[in-house]
């Protein structure tokens, strides 16, 4: 006849089956099960798989992104001098020239869980807006230093952020890169104060990140539905689509959400920013002045190379766009209708 419990040779008493009730007392909280990461909407799944840790140490990385890797003889003499110059500066420091075949094998590595981004990168029609993409994905994965390959260290990233400024209250340092105090200023770029993204630091994880890298993906993939993601049917330009617009784009939303500051007053707008010389931290994001990644550019106040607020060269190659298509500080007048 059977019993309700296994059959078995050991002569130990039984335990009762089914289990006597227990006695009520008092009630313990409900777990709730985590939700999967494949439930989630984009910039949830993002978060769960790269999650932001304010007081961890700035990764000692250093990206770059370019068609050869410095070993290759096709690298470009016109490129070593910059590139040698990270290392100098940053020894300890990995520094990882990527190519863009090797870039979609780190891509697939990296976001496995969230196959959407990869599909996303994949689907670009363009170099330039691959690079562009290329940087906020590196970046919000591991974090570290992404550099242009067309820059230049003139000093070290420890020197970047004043000493009294603890490391472990910033998260994100970006620069100035257009400051147009002029009246015209919509002929020549697209928002009045605009943050470079030639050379970004970041812990990994950062919510700037993600929210670039989100909606990024989400208009990749909407003009991929479309049928327009290609060079000459794509819906926006390139700076509004991957470069430094959506970038500034998504720096001031951060500043100004309720979810990360304690909003008093009025909004943080570009005249937070407007004519500053000296780095200014907002939260966690150090935003430094416009001297520090484009020295020498001989506009909008920025300075020589050799002064004390410059960390960066930027040599202006754009070297991923035809020739007549790269912009130069000095030959702006030449490319007005590029914005860039």
């Amino acid at each position: 006849m059977p019993t309700g419990r296994p059959s078995g040779t050991s002569q130990q008493p039984s335990r009762p089956y089914p289990p006597p009730r227990q006695p009520n007392g008092p009630k313990m909280p409900n777990q709730q099960p985590m939700a999967e990461p494949s439930s989630k909407n984009l910039r949830d799944k993002l978060q769960y798989q790269f999650p932001y840790d304010l007081e961890a140490k700035f990764p000692a990385y250093i990206w770059q992104t370019w068609k050869y890797t410095p070993a290759s003889g096709d690298f470009g003499d016109n490129f070593r001098s910059a590139e040698a110059s990270w290392t100098e500066k940053h020894p300890g420091f990995v520094h990882e020239v990527v190519t863009d075949k090797a870039a979609v094998s780190l891509l697939k590595y990296l976001y496995a869980s969230v196959p959407e981004i990869v599909e996303a990168y994949i689907a670009l029609p363009l170099p330039v807006l691959k690079a562009d993409f290329f940087r906020y994905l590196i970046l919000l994965a591991r974090g570290g230093i992404y550099t242009d390959i067309d820059t230049a260290a003139i000093v070290s990233t420890t020197d970047w952020i004043p000493p009294e400024v603890p490391r472990s209250t910033i998260g994100l340092v970006v620069g100035i890169e257009a400051d147009p105090d002029r009246p015209d200023w919509k002929d020549w770029f697209s928002r009045r104060i605009q943050f470079c993204q030639w050379t970004i630091q970041a812990k990994p994880g950062h919510p700037v990140l993600r929210d670039v890298v989100a909606t990024i993906t989400e208009d990749i993939l909407r003009m991929k539905n479309k049928g327009i993601l290609k060079s000459n049917k794509m819906d926006k330009s390139i700076v509004e689509f991957t470069g430094p617009a959506v970038w500034t784009d998504a720096i001031f939303k951060y500043l100004n959400n309720p979810n990360y500051f304690k909003m008093e007053g009025k909004n943080i707008t570009w005249e937070a920013f407007a004519g500053m010389e000296s780095a200014k931290k907002v939260g966690d994001v150090v935003v430094l002045p416009i001297t520090s990644f484009s020295p020498g550019v001989g506009q909008m106040g920025a300075k020589d190379p050799g002064d004390p607020m410059a960390f960066v060269k930027h040599d202006f190659e754009g070297s991923w766009k035809a020739a007549n298509e790269r912009i130069h500080p000095e030959r702006q007048s030449d490319n007005k209708d590029k914005k860039e």
